[in-house]
């Protein structure tokens, strides 16, 4: 890769974040965007740009303890007496008492692995995709790397099923083509998915952005350009869309389209904090 695409992914990371809470894939502002993008590797290399797939996941066995020795005495006993109870019936509803026992302390990543087993036992596209997205919402918003990668481990085995259970869904296939893509650096995975769904329905909003954002890190801008022009035709007011297409134009020096679509952008995000982050971001190119 030349320095200067290195350089158009740093730019295009930058405001990812504030992208995250503030876009959307459907062209409504408020709700959250698709996931980051991964470049391309191949089977023996290591993503530069997705680093978790070099990281080790957490032991969850471990991390539960941990956190069951900073509960209370009485809180301790009975997390400890449902944990037992669950083990021995191995029924769906005993592990999902052990799951709202520690939802209810926040303790989401051990709620996690017991709806995901409860799950599993019930053996439904419903409750698997279930336990799937609960792991994906919490990958969102974590920030440790070997907590993101157990989180995208467990969330691949929900979706996978999910998708044995129904492999049309095309919704599961995107959501495991980003575990794949964001979470455990397999991203010649997730766009073999994605290229599945496009091939069914050229016009598919997620797809085309994951792999518009996934064309822009690759250098190849005129693909990008491609899908993400073809995402705001249908939908104009996906500022995360309308974000990465003018990282591409940039990436192409064509700074004046660049700057024109990172103001629409400002415009309908609406927030401060962003357009402060947007103009002080176009003062580095302008």
């Amino acid at each position: 890769m030349q320095r200067n695409q290195y350089l158009l992914i740093g730019g295009a990371l930058l405001l990812v974040v504030a992208l995250y809470f503030l876009g959307d894939t459907k062209g409504k502002k408020g709700n959250k965007t698709t996931n980051q993008v991964a470049q391309s590797s191949s089977e023996h290399q290591h993503d530069p740009m997705n680093p978790s797939e070099a990281i080790e996941a957490i032991d969850i066995v471990k991390y539960t303890q941990t956190n069951t020795s900073k509960l209370s005495p009485d809180l301790k006993s009975k997390i400890e007496s449902l944990t037992l109870k669950a083990e021995k019936e191995n029924t769906a509803v005993a592990y999902k008492d052990v799951a709202e026992f520690w939802e209810k302390q926040n303790e989401l990543n051990c709620a996690a692995q017991y709806y995901k087993k409860a799950a599993f036992l019930e053996n439904t596209e419903k409750s698997v995709t279930f336990a799937g997205n609960l792991l994906m919402a919490i990958l969102q918003k974590t920030e440790d790397p070997s907590v993101r990668k157990w989180q995208a481990l467990e969330a691949i085995e929900c979706f996978s099923k999910a998708l044995e259970l129904n492999p049309n869904n095309v919704d599961t296939k995107i959501a495991l083509a980003t575990c794949y893509t964001e979470g455990t650096g397999e991203t010649m995975k997730g766009v073999t998915l994605l290229r599945e769904v496009t091939a069914q329905d050229s016009t598919n909003i997620s797809a085309n952005i994951i792999l518009g954002k996934m064309a822009i890190q690759s250098g190849q801008l005129d693909k990008a350009i491609k899908r993400l022009e073809l995402v705001l035709s249908l939908r104009p007011e996906n500022t995360e869309a309308m974000y990465f297409l003018a990282e591409a134009y940039k990436g192409q020096g064509n700074k004046e389209k660049a700057i024109q679509l990172f103001e629409q952008c400002k415009k309908l995000v609406k927030n401060p904090d962003f357009s402060k982050e947007i103009d002080n971001y176009i003062k580095t190119f302008k």
